[in-house]
């Protein structure tokens, strides 16, 4: 590692097959806690190359527990995190909003790092019990539309890690993988990012697969479509800078997005909005976000016909009934 890291602290890069054999020695236990740190805190202070987060893709990909899903058309919907905007959960409401108009949808998710309250977090709270059993995933797909996929138990190589990124708390290129390493490899992925760099690096990679994806961020940071300016949307066949009233939705404001202080605090907006009792704002950053990755995986949807579909599956209890059935009689906390 050495020799790595004085590489790197010369302002050079890792190819991808060296950037792939560093991630792999590393889940391997190869290195000590003090080597992990400092090359996470390299790419904190630099951006990551194409090269260096294709070879930590392909690292990943290699050591996880693979599930594969093709013949449930699967979509994910996942964040990056790391934007340090503190909103609330509206990629995993959107999951359930998704999963409720239809579309299948394997959620790819961890705890928080960077946040108080992550994807894991939130469901923990409510009862669900993780698993990476391929036939009760496939049980919760037939049932709910959806299945929750854990990232710990999918990536086991990596527990060396997680504790470093905890006791860090910043976001690592870590972040950066996490839509990328989904153990299904979903056919249809919506992405949000932290930054445009980032959206571009995701679009070029993605234009080398065979997927049906969005990459989306918020020009003022946040890595969703978060309706409080203009954002930047990048797909198989487009890239456009898109205002909110050109999707038909209103203009909003940070504050409007916020979410809880604590776990429970996040989890009683998660709860509110699914139960149709969040606000004007809240319904209408969670309905943009789930047409999107609902045109994405039927691109001959229209928007227009999408949000409808996405409306209609949270307005009228659809998204709920998705997320009952996935949790089973074992609702916690509500």
């Amino acid at each position: 590692m050495k020799e790595i890291l004085n590489h790197l602290t010369a302002y050079k890069s890792l190819d991808r097959e060296l950037a792939k054999e560093v991630l792999i020695n590393l889940a391997n236990g190869a290195y000590n806690n003090s080597q992990i740190a400092a090359f996470l805190t390299v790419f904190t202070m630099r951006s990551v190359t194409v090269e260096e987060l294709s070879g930590f893709k392909d690292a990943m990909l290699e050591l996880c527990i693979r599930l594969p899903l093709d013949d449930y058309d699967v979509i994910d919907l996942c964040g990056t995190g790391g934007d340090s905007k503190d909103s609330f959960n509206i990629s995993t409401l959107s999951s359930f909003v998704v999963a409720g108009a239809g579309q299948n949808v394997a959620k790819h998710g961890n705890y928080g790092v960077s946040s108080v309250c992550g994807s894991s977090n939130l469901m923990t709270y409510f009862g669900y019990e993780f698993t990476n059993e391929r036939d009760r995933l496939l049980r919760d797909l037939d049932s709910a539309g959806i299945c929750f996929l854990h990232a710990p138990l999918f990536h086991p190589a990596m527990k060396n890690v997680a504790p470093i990124r905890k006791e860090l708390g910043v976001k690592t290129f870590f972040n950066m993988l996490g839509p990328m390493v989904n153990p299904s490899q979903p056919k249809n992925q919506l992405v949000g990012v932290f930054s445009l760099e980032l959206a571009r690096i995701y679009g070029y990679i993605y234009q080398q697969t065979d997927k049906q994806y969005s990459v989306v961020h918020s020009m003022d940071g946040y890595d969703e479509v978060s309706l409080t300016g203009p954002f930047k949307w990048i797909s198989n066949n487009q890239e456009s800078l898109v205002h909110p009233a050109d999707i038909g939705m209103s203009l909003l404001q940070p504050e409007q997005l916020a979410g809880g202080a604590t776990i429970k605090e996040s989890a009683d907006i998660f709860w509110n909005v699914l139960n149709a009792k969040g606000t004007e704002a809240q319904n209408q950053v969670v309905v943009a976000n789930s047409a999107l990755a609902l045109q994405c995986a039927g691109p001959e949807l229209s928007f227009s016909t999408a949000l409808d579909k996405a409306r209609e599956s949270l307005m009228q209890g659809k998204a709920l009934l998705s997320f009952k059935k996935l949790i089973g009689e074992k609702i916690t906390n509500i």
